[in-house]
């Protein structure tokens, strides 16, 4: 039995593997998240997927571990995620009626075996135009500080949207399950039974 690892505090990161595996571990990784001179918004989501999953390998060599990551940009810009109630406000108000692209990675080390195998998904997300009354009535119900573009498209933050474009429903919740599906197969990982 192989064993499974997810580099990840997110709730959202855990519920959507547990549709994949039942049995995994959660090691939570401190690393920094902060972007790169000159890197893009794409490239920071490999780059941080990887070194959660490289973090936790180091200790967990015979394991199968999972780090994931996602990024946005707006207008060629990352998007930072807001640290309070003034920047959310202020983000969501300037990407309405507005496209902005997420990147969510993820990556499978097994340091035992030297691999190392990743995948990427962008989303496409229109922002439908809203009014500032409903952006501030939207906050006051959904907790959105530290989420990447204010929205929570598992929640309330579905009724923000015009729409979603991606080839992996779940990528915009956290983890492109589609992507970790295709290098878990090319790892012989059974799903539920592993």
């Amino acid at each position: 039995m192989k064993n499974i690892i997810l580099a990840s505090s997110s709730v959202y990161r855990k519920e959507l593997l547990e549709r994949l595996i039942l049995s995994f571990t959660i090691v939570s990784p401190s690393v920094d998240e902060s972007t790169t001179k000159g890197e893009s918004a794409k490239d920071s989501a490999q780059r941080i997927a990887g070194l959660k999953a490289r973090k936790v390998s180091k200790d967990h060599k015979e394991s199968y571990v999972i780090g994931s990551d996602q990024t946005a940009e707006f207008k060629g810009q990352q998007i930072r995620k807001p640290t309070n109630y003034e920047e959310a406000y202020s983000q969501l108000i300037k990407l309405s009626g507005q496209t902005v692209l997420f990147h969510s990675a993820v990556c499978v080390i097994n340091e035992a075996n030297h691999h190392q195998l990743q995948a990427i998904e962008t989303i496409e997300v229109k922002y439908r135009k809203f009014e500032a009354s409903e952006a501030e009535t939207y906050l006051r119900h959904e907790e959105v500080i530290g989420c990447l573009g204010c929205i929570k498209s598992e929640g309330l933050g579905i009724s923000m949207l015009e729409y979603v474009k991606s080839s992996d429903p779940t990528a915009i919740i956290g983890m492109p399950l589609i992507g970790l599906s295709n290098i878990l197969k090319k790892l012989d990982i059974d799903f539920h039974g592993h």
